[in-house]
């Protein structure tokens, strides 16, 4: 090793360590703020393009698919090249998406450029998790949750100040000030970055867990579903939970917004504050909590006589799946066997695939059986994650990871 990591645990790699911490901080606020500037531009493309709903929706779904099929390589290049430099480049890559979405002259150049922008935007996802891993290990401490609540906080503003524009000042205008925002963001950032070669991963110990694509270890495959498990009810209450409050608690428009509303909230605030509950509890008591407090918010939705008590409810949920995902990526990130990037774009991939098919699974479950069963169960996938939850142990064994040995506890399975 050179540079900072041969002086060892001194003050400055402290000092370097604290500063990458914010590093990633902003690199999450970036992408999730233009993920919620994204939001609103959604509906003005229908008129734009003069298309339908069924066109637009897979005009989204090859957004879904570009982040998804750019995740499962994104491990192998930062094997190759370095967290630093990948993550560097595709945040600077993310910059534009937006605007060129948003300028496209045609639907023939846009479908091309939602791929892009997905997967330009997934490839960062993963790349900014990776280097949340590598910071977690130098401070031996929990910041995967906060990091995440950073996104969430981005989406909020990204959404609310990006509506704002498009009334006041237009569609092209508030892409061209989010692509300006994202790269003073992304810019400020990059140098603090923690550099994270191949060789600092000590614990890779199979030469074929550098090489393969889609790696023969069911550990990580179980990591991977287990974050679709708890990505899927989040997904449930953002596209669906409006609809049943009307359908079925007789909600008005006002009243019906505030089920995801109040879901979107309590799971940032509960992010700022999981990376404490982790340190003081430990990744495997706080996921098997998470996905108990969880499973009940689903539960008590899908059980509420009353819409005020369904939008309780899926606050409370909200406070339950806040921090699944967060552990489950740090635990796939300390996975003993394989890069840290490499298990991250498996969880990430496996996750976010179930998303682009769990709406109209949903969808066609709710309507054959009703949106209460469903919520029901899709509760029941948190308790699955909550009793799995000893899967998530790697989480917190960054700095216990031997070549030779894996876990100082012993392997995982």
């Amino acid at each position: 090793m050179t540079g900072d990591n041969m002086k060892g645990p001194d003050m400055r790699d402290d000092r370097n360590a604290a500063r990458a911490r914010w590093a990633v901080a902003g690199m999450f606020l970036a992408n999730g703020f233009t993920m919620g500037a994204w939001a609103p531009q959604i509906p003005l493309l229908m008129p734009r393009h003069q298309v339908t709903e069924s066109v637009l929706g897979l005009l989204i779904l090859a957004l879904g698919i570009g982040a998804v099929s750019a995740m499962l390589f994104t491990g192998r290049l930062i094997t190759l090249f370095g967290g630093k430099r990948v993550l560097s480049l595709f945040s600077l890559a993310l910059i534009p998406v937006l605007p060129m979405v948003v300028l496209a002259p045609s639907l023939w150049v846009l479908a091309p450029f939602m791929a892009v922008f997905g997967a330009m935007a997934g490839c960062m996802d993963v790349a900014m998790n990776a280097q949340a891993v590598e910071v977690e290990r130098r401070l031996d401490r929990a910041i995967m949750s906060s990091s995440h609540g950073f996104w969430s906080l981005g989406g909020f503003v990204g959404g609310s100040a990006g509506s704002f524009a498009i009334a006041h000042w237009g569609a092209e205008a508030q892409a061209l000030a989010t692509a300006g925002i994202v790269a003073g963001i992304v810019l400020s950032a990059m140098p603090y970055l923690l550099p994270s070669p191949p060789e600092q991963h000590p614990q890779v110990t199979a030469p074929e867990a550098r090489t393969r694509l889609f790696p023969k270890d069911f550990h990580i495959w179980l990591l991977g579903f287990l974050t679709l498990f708890a990505m899927i009810p989040e997904g449930a209450v953002l596209d669906w939970a409006a609809i049943y409050l009307q359908k079925e608690l007789g909600s008005s428009t006002l009243v019906s917004g505030l089920g995801f509303a109040f879901f979107a909230g309590s799971m940032a605030l509960m992010r700022f504050a999981g990376d404490s509950l982790r340190n003081r509890f430990g990744a495997v008591r706080t996921l098997r909590f998470s996905g108990l407090l969880g499973a009940a918010g689903l539960m008590g939705g899908a059980l509420a006589p009353l819409d005020w008590i369904a939008i309780a409810s899926f606050a409370l949920a909200g406070l339950g799946v806040a921090n699944m995902v967060p552990i489950l990526f740090s635990a796939a990130g300390n996975h003993p066997r394989l890069p840290a990037a490499a298990a991250i774009s498996i969880a990430t991939m496996v996750g976010y695939a179930g998303i682009l098919i769990a709406p109209s699974s949903i969808g066609f479950l709710a309507e054959h059986l009703g949106f209460r069963p469903t919520y029901a169960g899709l509760s029941l996938l948190l308790v699955i994650v909550a009793l799995l939850a000893g899967r998530a142990a790697d989480a917190d064994r960054g700095g216990s990871l031997t070549p030779e040995t894996g876990p100082a506890l012993g392997p995982v399975v």
